[in-house]
């Protein structure tokens, strides 16, 4: 596979981890403990006798006498119920206690007024994240489509890599930030709220993975710029600088194939780092030298 293809595919699946980690609210599961209610005729499971229910039937008068409790023997942790939950970016829900279905309520309200400011800015940071990371695919995917070792492509692969690695930067402080957010929510958060117990859950390992590809994709973008850069230099040294410099600098970095990378840049660092053989070099091949690289320059 080629290198511009598995990083198009690295950062292909670095967006999707990351967007469904984002519409998702499972970054953390864990349970509530709640009082249960009282019995009633339409609950008779998970729910607490209340004192003055009628539990049998007695003898008195010659007739069936109703009796009632008057105390509740549940105790301890038999007194509750545990509801399972699971919160996101956006939405806190839990399993609703009445009815069948679940009860929902914004993440943001759940917070504490002085952890607010840093989960907008937590929000922010996940969208300004995919948004990078997909305008890094483009860049990518348009480098794909243009001609291999042309400047245009050249150029495309940087600002690919930088792209990503800044966005993947912006998504480990988002994580970090959610996770801190998160943590502070849980011990000052609403008492009707607050976890008995709780771990991080699918999405949150999602949105980690998904940090992973995007580096991985950076990764492969850089080290394709670096081999090309490296190649090209090789590839523009021998054609254009090989009469001039070739008894100065020895066969070995002349023995290389020709490319069609532009070479006016890396000519002209070679020349300027080679100044004292240039200085015993007649004007004639000079200006043959020049001419041979301005017909080598390509623009996009």
């Amino acid at each position: 596979m080629h290198r511009g293809t598995l990083s198009l595919l690295l950062s292909w699946v670095a967006v999707s981890l990351s967007s469904t980690a984002l519409l998702t609210s499972y970054w953390c599961v864990g349970t509530h403990k709640v009082l249960k209610p009282a019995c009633s005729s339409t609950r008779t499971t998970d729910c607490t006798l209340a004192p003055g229910t009628g539990t049998g039937t007695g003898t008195g008068n010659g007739s069936n006498a109703h009796t009632s409790s008057e105390y509740s023997w549940e105790m301890g942790d038999d007194r509750f119920s545990f509801r399972a939950f699971h919160t996101g970016l956006w939405t806190s829900c839990e399993e609703n206690f009445i009815d069948t279905g679940e009860h929902c309520r914004s993440f943001i309200d759940l917070t504490p007024v002085t952890q607010q400011g840093i989960l907008w800015l937590t929000l922010v940071s996940e969208v300004l994240y995919i948004s990078l990371l997909s305008f890094s695919f483009l860049l990518m995917l348009l480098e794909l489509c243009l001609p291999r070792n042309s400047s245009c492509a050249l150029k495309l692969n940087a600002f690919a890599a930088v792209f990503s690695v800044l966005s993947g930067l912006l998504g480990m402080v988002a994580h970090m930030m959610y996770t801190q957010v998160f943590q502070v929510t849980v011990s000052q958060g609403p008492k009707d709220w607050r976890p008995h117990h709780w771990d991080f859950g699918w999405s949150f390992y999602l949105a980690w993975l998904s940090f992973t590809f995007c580096m991985a994709s950076s990764v492969t973008a850089l080290n394709i710029y670096t081999k090309t850069v490296l190649q090209s230099q090789k590839h523009c040294l021998g054609p254009a600088l090989g009469p001039v410099l070739g008894p100065a600098l020895g066969p070995g970095l002349l023995h290389c194939s020709p490319g069609p990378f532009p070479s006016r840049y890396l000519q002209r660092a070679a020349a300027s780092s080679s100044g004292d053989i240039f200085a015993n070099l007649s004007p004639a091949r000079l200006t043959s030298t020049h001419s041979a690289e301005s017909l080598g320059d390509e623009h996009c």
